[in-house]
């Protein structure tokens, strides 16, 4: 109830600048509330522009309604953090959103029909005070509950990083590596991602696959689009290309 609550203080409208699809009309004038500590008299949803991803038939269109619907939302809540400067401390708190619906029984809670939205609401309540989370970022969560688009949350997270990304002149690098790497490891790698793109600001985010057998990769760039690879693995790819032997298979 007390998020709930929490909702109906201060009315924030979302509508769209430019004609929505048929699938999102619905929405073109629903009322949202944040929390009244944030003076926001209205909060604007943009559709964004269409990213074809590839699919057969219906899919194509579904992921490309789906994208702008996520970009939407994940646009609006920046605004929402910029307008309060509370952007970092926002990008931290999705971090936490993003490690919670990450767990398949928490998303599968949240997509069950059968279960309430006031039920919901008090979980999201019960979450945003053991993760501490910003009273705007909470409601925010609260409204993909009301509005049934909380199955977007992975969606939205990935485009509100890339705002943020954009906003901050931050360059994200995912170094992929077998077992964790050192602090001051990451930092080195921090220090060269930086040198080669001119980047402000480089975010680190760590990924493990013993696959590699040793060494790591780093992914930069848009969409993760250039490939720094120290692994092991690669160079057994390269000699056995050399060699002309295939596969190399390591014993275990």
């Amino acid at each position: 109830m007390a998020a709930a609550a929490a909702l109906q203080q201060t009315p924030v409208t979302f509508q769209y600048r430019s004609s929505p699809s048929s699938h999102l009309q619905t929405k073109l004038t629903t009322k949202l509330f944040f929390s009244s500590n944030f003076k926001i008299s209205k909060l604007t949803i943009k559709p964004l522009r269409h990213r074809r991803r590839g699919g057969r038939g219906g899919g194509v269109l579904g992921a490309t309604m789906a994208d702008t619907a996520a970009g939407s939302y994940a646009d609006a809540l920046a605004d929402v953090a910029k307008s309060n400067d509370t952007l970092d401390q926002t990008y931290a708190d999705v971090e936490k959103v993003e490690k919670i619906f990450s767990d398949e029984e928490v998303l599968r809670f949240f997509l069950n029909p059968t279960i309430g939205d006031e039920e919901k609401r008090k979980i999201v309540d019960e979450i945003s005070k053991s993760s501490s989370l910003q009273p705007h970022v909470a409601n925010f969560v609260n409204i993909l509950v009301d509005m049934n688009r909380i199955d977007l949350i992975k969606e939205i997270v990935k485009e509100f990083e890339l705002i943020y990304n954009k906003l901050t002149e931050t360059e994200l690098a995912v170094v992929t590596s077998v077992v964790k790497l050192e602090s001051q490891h990451l930092a080195q790698i921090a220090k060269e991602v930086q040198k080669l793109t001119g980047a402000k600001n480089v975010r680190i985010k760590t990924a493990i696959d013993p696959s590699l057998v040793a060494g790591f990769t780093i992914r930069y760039g848009s969409s993760g689009s250039k490939l720094i690879d120290m692994s092991v693995k690669k160079q057994l790819e390269e000699i056995a290309a050399q060699l002309d032997i295939g596969d190399i298979q390591l014993a275990v």
